[in-house]
């Protein structure tokens, strides 16, 4: 019997020792959980950072730029826009915008899977981003609604109602901003070149999502409400360049996280956007600059951060494909394009975009997203490949010219969707609450005649 219990217990030992090795991870397998974790962590770090990047460049960046550039009684009401718009996209896009936007509908639309940011949690969405919380991909995403509607504002600046404006946002976030942005970045959208799109309009950060369609919409409320009143007769000259320039410089540091980020991860291809990005601008500048120079023979700061502005629009699209030789002659051909745009146009044809929104935004972003057909390659980003895993040509000049067409028609649709969107949302404003101010209001300013305040206090 006790013999029995002796053999009993030693192969209960047995068995508990052999379980206990079971359980225990081996070293590889753990190294490998540290791994995935550590970059998950980085991912998520370097995500978080250019959620608040994007964020920053609608206020204080593109609120002081604009601010800086209308005259001084309608500076409160111009920073109030893009303030505004911060608080309004921020509860649609939780609401339903990132589900109409990301969800998996049609290939125009997505459908209620995550109304409410219903499933939107701490687990990643492989079909997105693999290596970050869904809930911060959504972040990332929610900053650029925010400000695609923020960058029309310059067009209507110091004319039109704040009501107007309000109801103006509400309704083509819903029915021109996350149509487009399905189309474009939904899983099976229209124009998706990495998840199932009919047509692949290859588009690394928003070049027809947040510029096209905001500045052609821009040109559209230009012609719809008409000049400001004594435009062009009457001296319409930025009252602070100052705020502008710092504006501007905001700009161009958050557009790191704008086209950097849109890597969804720390990796090799932000660093590679990161660069294209920066030389953009820069040369932009210097285009726009030459160009003024030549002309005026004077070069200005407005010229200098309204070319920085231009490149940091036309490599939006690019960044993510172009090496940094070609993002150099991008920058460049925008500065002088949009340059011609502002200054020749706009000029040309009379219509009053108050802060050119459709001349670097439209006009910028139409020559970004076609030149990004030109200059994609695979060794940036190995967007196109075979049945069999082979890496296919992504650009024109690595052989796939058919990818400039590509990008001219999803260039057309992001047209015709701004054009007839904002038309039609623009005509239902005006018959229900009126799209501009009065004439006397006008003349008082849209600081006092909207919000009771001023910008300046002169009073001792």
């Amino acid at each position: 019997m006790k013999r029995i219990l002796s053999i009993l217990s030693l192969s209960a030992l047995a068995t508990a020792h052999l379980l206990g090795q079971a359980a225990t991870p081996s070293p590889t397998a753990a190294l490998e959980a540290a791994i995935k974790s550590a970059q998950m962590n980085a991912d998520n770090a370097w995500m978080l950072v250019s959620c608040a990047l994007v964020l920053m460049m609608t206020a204080p960046g593109l609120a002081l730029f604009y601010g800086g550039l209308v005259r001084r009684k309608n500076v409160l009401g111009t920073m109030m826009q893009s303030f505004i718009l911060m608080v309004i996209g921020t509860v649609l896009w939780a609401l339903i915008g990132y589900s109409l936007s990301f969800g998996e509908g049609s290939p125009y639309i997505g459908d209620l899977r995550y109304l409410f940011l219903d499933k939107v949690g701490g687990d990643p969405n492989a079909t997105y981003a693999a290596t970050i919380p869904h809930q911060t991909f959504m972040l990332f995403q929610m900053m650029f609604a925010i400000i695609t509607p923020a960058l029309i504002t310059g067009a209507f600046a110091e004319r039109m109602k704040f009501s107007a404006m309000v109801l103006f946002t509400i309704l083509w976030t819903l029915l021109v901003y996350y149509p487009m942005a399905h189309m474009v970045w939904g899983n099976g959208g229209l124009l998706n070149a990495f998840l199932g799109g009919q047509i692949p309009c290859l588009d690394f950060a928003g070049g027809t999502v947040v510029h096209i369609t905001s500045g052609v919409s821009a040109l559209v409320c230009a012609l719809v409400m008409g000049k400001r009143k004594g435009y062009p007769s009457e001296p319409m000259k930025p009252h602070s360049l100052t705020l502008s320039f710092i504006g501007a410089a905001l700009l161009w540091v958050g557009w790191f996280g704008f086209n950097a980020g849109s890597a969804l991860s720390a990796g090799t291809l932000a660093t590679s956007a990161f660069t294209a990005t920066h030389f953009a601008a820069a040369t932009a500048a210097l285009g726009w600059i030459l160009a003024e120079w030549m002309q005026h023979g004077k070069p200005s700061i407005l010229g200098g951060i309204s070319g920085a502005v231009a490149g940091l629009v036309a490599i939006t699209p690019a960044s993510g494909f172009v090496k940094p030789m070609p993002a150099l002659i991008i920058g460049f051909l925008a500065g002088i394009f949009c340059y011609f745009m502002v200054v020749k146009v706009k000029s040309m044809m009379g219509y009053d975009d108050s802060l050119d929104a459709f001349g670097v935004h439209g006009a910028g972003g139409t020559l970004g997203a076609i030149l990004t057909g030109v200059f994609a390659v695979s060794e940036i980003n190995p967007a196109f490949k075979d049945a069999s895993g082979k890496i296919l040509p992504v650009g024109m000049l690595e052989g796939n010219g058919g990818q400039v067409m590509n990008q001219i028609i999803g260039v057309g649709i992001a047209w015709v969707l701004a054009i007839v969107g904002t038309f039609i949302i623009l005509k239902v404003i005006d018959a229900v609450v009126g799209l501009r101010v009065s004439p006397e209001e006008e003349t008082m300013g849209l600081d006092l005649s909207q919000h009771g305040e001023e910008g300046y206090s002169l009073e001792s």
